[in-house]
């Protein structure tokens, strides 16, 4: 199976509501699919979220490095040759870990659809089910408290409350959320960078001091405040994630040398594809240190891969944040990944599964 083409796509799929962090607010998903061909008339899909606050990625810099850096060195190609594919595609230019990844999971896509197993088998086998958490964005009190009881309502039994709008407003609003979901569902706190290591520190101590239980709290500080994350992590008895902090293995090496951080949380988006999200769940499993698998703003194109990695290396990635298709008012792929509210059921077709995928527009 060799690679003769690739297409380019734009995704626009409307939320069911906007999404609103310390960092943006959005109102659609509007990502770019690859779509890589095959001689043997097969074809592989990814997706690639513009996320410049984050990743620096843009749509125009996606599409630029599809087509002018990556792709033009797969063409001919033998998708047998993994190993050669996933270091051309990460060595051809720095950065730009989005398009990299978009790129990768169309090959992984295409490598399982080569053996007919589905991408978890290939990855390494597992129980093709997982459950996730619901993010409730951050707003007024009594819109986080109604959108936190509809979630629960719908069988989710994690929230991730954003918060990192501001200390006294966020502890009103976490207190609040918790009174109505406590024994029915369990919180999780992102602040997306929006605190201080000292504020953190207050914020939590007085959440602690109140009863208020936490299963973590992500990347409240900025991302290249590793000295913040460390005291935070001495002060605090609520672990700590690094999400912004944690882009690739040097990174996490770094912080697991530092004991600045409890967990990893690992996006496809951030590592460049599977190769580099495989890179550090290897070093998290060394230390012993558990990973959640999140997501940006996806469809279920690529969190259908960032799923079937966590079912394949689930004794690592313990927590799953893949609720990128929940937020979309619909799924515009057909077949692939099955998303039910929290539950996620992987397909068994070869690779990912997918057999078509609409609302696209050629680019």
């Amino acid at each position: 199976m060799k690679i003769i083409g690739f297409s380019l796509f734009m995704l626009n799929v409307p939320l069911v509501t906007p999404f609103k962090t310390a960092l943006r607010t959005v109102t659609d998903v509007q990502d770019i699919v690859l779509r890589v061909e095959t001689d043997t008339g097969q074809t592989g899909y990814g997706e690639a979220p513009p996320t410049a606050v984050i990743t620096g990625d843009t749509h125009g810099s996606i599409i630029e490095a599809l087509r002018a850096y990556i792709m033009p060195l797969l063409i001919g190609k033998d998708i047998t040759d993994l190993e050669d594919i996933t270091q051309s595609i990460q060595r051809c230019m720095v950065h730009n870990s989005s398009a990299k990844a978009a790129a990768e999971i169309a090959i992984y896509d295409l490598y399982a659809q080569n053996k007919n197993q589905p991408l978890y088998q290939v990855l390494g086998g597992g129980t093709p089910q997982l459950c996730t958490d619901l993010t409730i964005s951050v707003d007024t009190v009594d819109k986080m408290v109604a959108d936190s009881l509809h979630a629960i309502d719908q069988g989710y039994e994690t929230l991730k409350i954003k918060v990192g709008k501001g200390g006294p407003e966020d502890i009103e609003r976490i207190k609040a959320i918790h009174a109505v979901a406590k024994g029915r569902a369990r919180l999780r706190l992102d602040a997306n960078q929006g605190w201080s290591a000292a504020e953190t520190i207050q914020i939590l101590e007085t959440l602690e001091g109140t009863g208020v239980e936490l299963e973590f709290i992500e990347q409240p500080v900025k991302a290249d405040d590793i000295d913040g994350l460390a005291t935070i992590k001495r002060h605090v008895s609520t672990p700590v994630m690094a999400d912004e902090s944690a882009f690739n293995a040097a990174q996490v090496r770094a912080l697991l040398a530092r004991d600045a951080v409890d967990i990893i949380n690992i996006k496809l988006m951030k590592t460049g594809g599977i190769s580099g999200a495989l890179q550090i769940i290897d070093i998290a499993a060394a230390h012993e240190v558990p990973c959640m698998i999140g997501c940006m703003l996806e469809s279920s194109i690529s969190v259908a891969a960032a799923a079937h990695l966590a079912v394949a290396r689930a004794e690592t990635i313990t927590l799953i944040d893949l609720d990128g298709p929940s937020l979309c008012a619909f799924d515009p792929v057909t077949g692939g990944a099955h998303f039910d509210g929290p539950k996620i059921t992987l397909s068994d077709a070869p690779g990912l599964g997918i057999r078509a995928v609409k609302n696209l527009t050629a680019i």
